[in-house]
């Protein structure tokens, strides 16, 4: 088959689970023998088209800031949605698949595939729905974007979600169950599961961790990272030692270091940038628990990767944030109020309690449901059905 992803972000350049999820399925695929395009925003130098991991990627428009300081851009996403036409019509697919946020491109591939004699066969993937979260993120003005994602929810009949809650939500929108499908994210777990020699820890000694609470993620508002902070310093008062490692960069940086210093965690939090993809997992590696106390979360795939790593999650109960349907309550993880005294109770338990070796042991057999490969099969029956 000869299939287009669009969107765009593109990894690596871009990291973030929509932009992992397509380059893991488009190289997958192009190694069982299918044709990858990904059609997004020309985040690298050179030429407009060039080839990487055996998929053809391609520049519509020169780089932009994808955020208007803690939002992402409106002009941004006009602007891909419109120079994506040329490019997108110049060639014929047997399916194009394309993110749905941030919407306006989803017009743009739905123009394309009407213009064939046959038309060609889109899925949209949906990594969240907001519906009146339009309001919080937007104010007023969130009427507009409300209104857009309706729009889309009417244009798109062959939907994938990716997770159940995104999937609801579509369902709440309108869209029948029959037109939706859910196919999660993965990770690859041969890749991770199996200890780097290069490690200087083993994942399997919670006595040898370099951190007690690891963070890796945008920071945005929606993000949290602030409570995670907060939680620190009342952790420290029974734990000065503890050690905690935020990884990620973002409009709040300033903000949270400022925090930090505020509430005398210099010695205790350290702030790193993003990391390439093995240096994020060493991290992991060599860390007890990993905290996400985002209040969206279209699915967290770096739930996941924790859990592969043997890394019990604490995560918070919000009507918007996905990820808490992937740590079971008591078993993997924790599913906290988002508040930074029960966050900090809850990862004191897991420090200092006598039972973190079977949250770790649980945390690494559910991240064994989330292969990339078993996610290609449930993509691959959906394409060809």
């Amino acid at each position: 088959m000869k299939i287009a992803f669009v969107y765009d972000a593109v990894y690596p350049w871009v990291k973030g689970g929509a932009e992992k999820r397509i380059y893991e399925l488009g190289r997958r695929l192009v190694c069982e023998g299918d044709e990858v395009h990904l059609f997004g925003v020309k985040w690298w130098k050179g030429e407009n088209v060039i080839e990487n991991e055996g998929m053809v990627l391609h520049g519509v428009c020169k780089a932009r800031d994808l955020y208007n300081g803690d939002k992402r851009s409106i002009r941004e996403a006009l602007v891909f949605a419109v120079s994506l036409y040329p490019h997108l019509k110049s060639e014929s697919f047997d399916l194009i698949d394309v993110s749905v946020f941030p919407y306006f491109s989803c017009f743009t591939v739905k123009a394309v595939s009407g213009l064939r004699k046959t038309k060609t066969p889109v899925r949209y993937t949906w990594h969240e729905v907001w519906d009146d979260y339009w309001y919080d993120y937007m104010g007023r003005a969130g009427f507009f974007g409300k209104v857009v994602e309706r729009v889309v929810s009417k244009i798109a009949d062959n939907n994938i979600a990716v997770s159940k809650l995104t999937e609801k939500r579509l369902e709440d929108l309108g869209v029948p169950e029959t037109d939706v499908c859910v196919i999660p994210n993965g990770i690859d777990i041969s890749s991770i599961a199996e200890p780097d020699k290069r490690a200087e820890f083993t994942p399997h000694d919670p006595e040898k961790k370099r951190y007690d609470i690891v963070f890796a993620g945008r920071l945005i508002r929606e993000k949290n990272v602030d409570m995670l902070i907060r939680a620190a310093s009342l952790l420290k008062r029974d734990i000065p030692d503890i050690r905690c490692c935020i990884i990620g960069e973002g409009p709040r940086k300033e903000e949270l270091t400022d925090l930090a210093f505020r509430l005398d965690l210099s010695d205790n939090v350290e702030f790193t940038d993003f990391l390439d993809y093995g240096s994020l997992i060493e991290k992991l590696r060599v860390s007890k628990i990993f905290i996400l106390p985002s209040s969206r979360e279209g699915f967290g795939i770096s739930v996941i990767e924790a859990h592969a790593c043997g890394l019990p999650v604490i995560t918070v109960k919000a009507e918007y944030n996905a990820s808490q349907y992937l740590v079971s309550d008591g078993i993997d993880g924790f599913v906290v109020k988002p508040d930074e005294k029960e966050m900090a109770e809850k990862t004191k338990k897991l420090l200092i309690g006598d039972n973190y070796r079977n949250f770790s042991d649980a945390a690494r057999k559910k991240a064994e449901n989330y292969d990339w490969d078993i996610v290609l099969r449930q993509f691959r029956e959906n394409i060809t059905s």
